[in-house]
């Protein structure tokens, strides 16, 4: 009776033993299966983020050198917003003369639409003041509508903290400078949103 009972008393920490060991096992298998999943995905997030890195330095310094420039996509149709008129007296000195000018400001999308009517009395005041120091002369010249158009251009983006280049100043410059400065001062033509200033009627009495 006291062996069989020694054997009885034996087994069951034989069987405990087995089955501490499974749990043991199961358990070390798990461990490797989680941290070799967390690796995995590591791994993998790591590729990711250096494709994105590659991407970015490849296209970043494109997108910051056009981001100032407004580019608009090849097809896309302009947006045209009209002035109200604008009634001024001239700067003729001999007579008292007036003029009457419509204007639509050219521009590239709706959002700029936006834009310049929030700063819209600014503009209107600055191409008053353009106009009122022209004369009926100038006005009714090609050559000085084309140049009063330019002129409106650069008044309509001042508000908005944009500023145009002279380009009457960088034609007539380069005719007295060496032609390695022309060279210089020969740069892509920037692009505003505020793109031309269009007349709709131009009436001087």
């Amino acid at each position: 009776m006291s062996a069989a009972a020694a054997e009885v008393a034996e087994a069951p920490p034989k069987g405990g033993g087995k089955k501490k060991l499974i749990i043991i096992i199961a358990a070390v298998l798990l461990l490797v299966l989680v941290g070799g999943g967390a690796a995995f995905f590591m791994m993998k997030k790591k590729a990711a983020a250096a494709e994105d890195g590659e991407e970015g330095d490849g296209h970043a310094p494109a997108a910051a050198a056009h981001a100032p420039k407004h580019e608009v996509k090849p097809g896309t149709p302009p947006v045209f917003v009209p002035l109200d008129p604008f009634t001024v007296n001239l700067a003729d000195k001999e007579t008292e003369r007036y003029a009457q000018v419509g204007i639509t400001l050219e521009i590239d999308d709706a959002k700029t639409g936006d834009t310049l009517k929030a700063y819209m009395p600014a503009i209107r005041n600055n191409i008053l003041m353009l106009l009122s120091h022209k004369t009926a002369a100038e006005l009714l010249s090609r050559e000085g509508k084309l140049k009063l158009a330019k002129e409106i251009r650069r008044e309509a983006l001042m508000p908005l903290g944009i500023e145009v280049e002279d380009e009457e100043d960088e034609e007539a410059a380069p005719a007295e400078e060496p032609p390695k400065k022309k060279k210089k001062k020969k740069k892509a033509p920037a692009s505003y949103p505020v793109k031309a200033a269009h007349f709709s009627n131009i009436i001087i009495q």
